[in-house]
C-alpha cells in the first residue's frame, strides 16, 4: 500500500538508509546496550560522511533541501536500530529545527553547518529535576551582564549529553514575567561552568550518552541567543514538530522490526504438530499489529505532509501530536504482541525483543508525555471546532424532532 505512495527519488533515499543500517556493527548496539559504549560519536560521523544528517535543511548548510516526508522515510529506516541510535541521528534535525528557524546567517555558518558535516555533535537540554511536562515550570535561569549570559541550574534526561558539543538550552531570563514570557533559548558550547554527569541506570535506550547537565555560572555569549531574548515560547513551540515527528518515525521502525521477528519465528516454531502461525491465538497477533503498524505509518506520513504543505499550524501541532501519540502507542502494542507469540525465549536475550520491549517504552514518555499529547489534541480540536463558522452539514438537525429546542437542555 505504502510502497505505491513514494516517488522514485524517495526509494532511493530509503535504499540508501538501509544499506548504512545494514553497515552499523552488531557490536555496537550490543555495547551500547550493554553501557560499555555512552556515545558512538563514529556513528554520527558515518551518518554525516553519508550525508543523512539533516536532509531537510539547505544544501549551503549541508542538508539536501528535503522534506519532512523524506526525513520520517530515512527515520523508520533507522528506527530499526533502537532509540538510542535513532535519536542520535534525529538530535541533529532537532537542534538544527531552532537555527534553521530562528538563528541567524551568522549561526547557521558557525553551528548549523559543522553539525551537518560531524564536526560538531549536538543534544536538547529541557527538562529539570522539578519539571518534565511542565516546561513553562523551567527554573534554570540566565542573567545578563552586558554581552553576557550567565547560566545557573541544570537539566536532566539529555540525550547525547555525555558526547555533545553544543546544547540548546531553556533558561529563564525575566523572573517577573509569566512563565510563557520570561524565557529565552541559547546555544551552550561545552566548556568551563558546564559540568556533565553521567548518572542514570537508564531499563532501555542506553549508549546514547543520557545525562544530566549543571550550569554553574556558565557565561554565555549573548550571540548565542536563539531567536529572541524572553522569546523562547516560539522557539518551543516550533521545536515539537521535529521531537515529536522524530519520535513517530523511530517508533515505526523498531515495531517493524520486532513484528518482522515475531512473524519468522512464527512460520517456524511448531506446536501440536502444526506451525504457530496456524493458530488463531498467533496469527491474529500478527493481524492485529499489520494493521496497527500501516494505521500509524499512514498518521505519521500525513502529519509530515501537511507540515510540508505549510497546514495551519494549530492543526498540525494536533496531528504531529497524534501521530506522536499513536506511533509510540503502537510501537510498545506490537513489541508486546511480539513477545507473546515467542513465549518464554522472547523473554531473553537470545532475541532481540526484550530490548526492543525496553526501549518503547521511554518513547511514550519523552518528547511530551502521551497524555500530554491527548491534551494538546483535544484542546486544537475543541478550538477548531468551535472556533468558527460550520464548513460542513450540520448533522445535529438530521433528527425527527431536532426543532424541540426544549428539549435541549445543556445546564
Amino acid at each position: 500500500m505504502f510502497e505505491s505512495m513514494l516517488t522514485p527519488e524517495q526509494k532511493q533515499l530509503r535504499d540508501e538508509v538501509r544499506d548504512f543500517v545494514k553497515s552499523v556493527p552488531r557490536q555496537l548496539i550490543l555495547d551500547m546496550d550493554a553501557d560499555r559504549v555512552r556515545y558512538p560519536r563514529e556513528y554520527v560521523q558515518e551518518l554525516a560522511q553519508r550525508h543523512l544528517l539533516g536532509l531537510r535543511f539547505p544544501a549551503q548548510y549541508g542538508g539536501r533541501d528535503l522534506g519532512w516526508v523524506d526525513e520520517i522515510i530515512a527515520l523508520e529506516e533507522v528506527g530499526v536500530l533502537g532509540t538510542s541510535l535513532a535519536c542520535l541521528f534525529s538530535l541533529p534535525s532537532i537542534v538544527g529545527e531552532a537555527l534553521h528557524i530562528f538563528g541567524t546567517p551568522e549561526q547557521k555558518d558557525r553551528w548549523l553547518r559543522p553539525v551537518l558535516e560531524g564536526n560538531l555533535t549536538v543534544a536538547e537540554a529541557l527538562t529539570e529535576p522539578r519539571g518534565g511536562s511542565d516546561f513553562f515550570g523551567t527554573t534554570t535561569t540566565a542573567r545578563r551582564e552586558g554581552d553576557i549570559f550567565v547560566l545557573e541550574g541544570q537539566k536532566r534526561f539529555v540525550v547525547g549529553a555525555e558526547g555533545a558539543d553544543l546544547f540548546l538550552v531553556y533558561a529563564r531570563t525575566d523572573l517577573q514575567a509569566k512563565p510563557h514570557k520570561g524565557l529565552s533559548a541559547f546555544i551552550v558550547e561545552r566548556g568551563p561552568g558546564v559540568d556533565i554527569e553521567h548518572v542514570y541506570g537508564l531499563m532501555g535506550t542506553r549508549g546514547g550518552g543520557t545525562g544530566r547537565i549543571y550550569f554553574r555560572d556558565a557565561r554565555v555569549p549573548a550571540q548565542n541567543l536563539i531567536g529572541l531574548e524572553n522569546g523562547a515560547a516560539a522557539v518551543f513551540y516550533q521545536m515539537m514538530i521535529p521531537e515529536r515527528l522524530t519520535s513517530a518515525a523511530g517508533a515505526l521502525g523498531m515495531a517493524r522490526a520486532a513484528l518482522e521477528v515475531a512473524a519468522r519465528y512464527s512460520d517456524r516454531r511448531k506446536a501440536f504438530g502444526e506451525k504457530i502461525r496456524r493458530f488463531e491465538g498467533v496469527s491474529f497477533k500478527v493481524a492485529d499489529s499489520i494493521t496497527q503498524l500501516d494505521a500509524a505509518r499512514m498518521l505519521v506520513y500525513g502529519a509530515a505532509r501537511a507540515v510540508d504543505a505549510g497546514d495551519d499550524p494549530a492543526r498540525c501541532r494536533r496531528l504531529v501530536s497524534e501521530a506522536k501519540k499513536f506511533a509510540t502507542d503502537t510501537a510498545w502494542e506490537v513489541v508486546n504482541h511480539a513477545m507473546q507469540i515467542l513465549g518464554g525465549i522472547g523473554y531473553t536475550n537470545v532475541y532481540p525483543i526484550e530490548r526492543l520491549l525496553r526501549d518503547t517504552r521511554l518513547i511514550m514518555i519523552w518528547t511530551g508525555t502521551n497524555e500530554v499529547m491527548n491534551l494538546i489534541i483535544q484542546h486544537e480540536y475543541y478550538k477548531e471546532l468551535l472556533g468558527g463558522p460550520a464548513t460542513a452539514r450540520d448533522v445535529e438537525e438530521d433528527a425527527a424532532e431536532a426543532e424541540r429546542d426544549e428539549e435541549k437542555v445543556y445546564e
